[in-house]
């Protein structure tokens, strides 16, 4: 499936999710796919994005980690469904507002914790999303320079 889909599907899911246990799926999901694009960009995305690409990898593997894993069906895991990705700034663009959508669930979550352990949880998490953000920002600005560098035709 296109990345830009999945990651629609997966802002979709983060705003219908109920309940703290389900954001956390979700968060978890987003990280996970974001790592799945960071890798998928690594290898075989624009030359100039491959050293941040692999930094998001780092951090979006980051996020997930400090995370429960969810309970899935094998089926259910969006980043297991990344077959393309054809346009990396249109992806990182959505991936980028995605990643900001699951820092503000999270500041969420982190507001309601009932236990210390849960508050720091989310705490990690966030700041492995708005680090994985600034890796597709800066991605988005190295993309941006290289098609201002490109001769007109």
């Amino acid at each position: 499936m296109d990345a830009v889909r999945l990651i629609l599907t997966s802002r979709q899911a983060l705003a219908e999710t109920g309940g703290m246990s389900g954001t956390l799926a979700e968060v978890w999901q987003a990280q996970a796919l974001a790592q799945a694009i960071g890798s998928r960009l690594a290898v075989s995305g624009p030359p100039e994005l491959r050293g941040e690409a692999l930094g998001l990898t780092e951090l979006a593997g980051r996020g997930c980690g400090v995370l429960d894993i969810p309970d899935l069906d094998p089926g259910a895991l969006r980043a297991a469904q990344l077959t393309e990705l054809d346009d990396a700034r249109e992806t990182l663009l959505a991936l980028g507002g995605l990643l900001a959508e699951v820092g503000m669930a999270l500041v969420g979550v982190a507001s309601g914790a009932s236990d210390e352990a849960r508050y720091w949880q989310c705490m990690e998490a966030i700041d492995a999303a708005d680090e994985s953000r600034d890796r597709v920002l800066e991605m988005l600005r190295k993309l941006a320079a290289r098609e201002g560098a490109l001769p007109e035709r």
